[in-house]
């Protein structure tokens, strides 16, 4: 079973019907003992890092997160979460990333605009998620804070500069872009990822 764990910051429904296309089923939940049953969990996210931060503190999440022990997998906000701090809100986020978030600056190139939303293109690909996808592929982003690189990053892309597309530690995978809207690359990712 897929677990798409539930925080009230998610962009479900749109990862739901990506991973119906697969042919895989999923439930939407933050019910502690389902999330630790559950061969997969995906953490997606849209919204903001110290309300979503709040809402998973209030309910023991942040706990629970820390102690999946099956693939996990973070998207958008969900990858800034697994991080140790944002500059949304100055929050304090997992820390099971040892890096920390930025908010874009006011670009010189004025052509570069906050929020960063459109394809890029994805670089120095390493690890299970990218088996198979070509180098320079396109991937979808939407956001106006991005992860420092780190040791952890597995991609990287660059807007005004560069960053983490991807990170990894132990079990827990995240990105920065929405696979889920990334059309053949994206699903590619997932079927790797659900292939774990």
């Amino acid at each position: 079973m897929v677990a798409i764990f539930k925080y009230n910051a998610g962009n479900v429904r749109s990862v739901q019907f990506a991973l119906e296309r697969l042919g895989v089923s999923s439930v939407c939940t933050d019910d502690p003992a389902a999330l630790r049953a559950a061969d997969k969990v995906i953490f997606p996210g849209v919204g903001e890092a110290s309300s979503a931060m709040q809402y998973l503190r209030q309910r023991g999440l942040d706990v629970l997160l820390g102690q999946l022990e099956q693939p996990v997998l973070g998207i958008c906000l969900g990858l800034q979460l697994f991080c140790r701090h944002s500059e949304e809100g100055d929050t304090t986020c997992l820390g099971l990333f040892d890096t920390d978030v930025r908010r874009f600056p006011a670009f010189a190139d004025t052509r570069l605009k906050v929020p960063h939303m459109g394809w890029n293109t994805l670089h120095k690909m390493q690890g299970p998620l990218f088996e198979g996808v070509k180098e320079g592929s396109a991937a979808y982003f939407v956001h106006s804070f991005y992860a420092e690189p780190c040791v952890g990053t597995t991609a990287f892309t660059h807007y005004g500069q560069h960053f983490s597309a991807a990170i990894q530690h132990n079990h827990y995978f995240a990105l920065q872009f929405h696979p889920e809207k990334s059309g053949p690359v994206g699903q590619r990712i997932l079927e790797n990822f659900l292939n774990l």
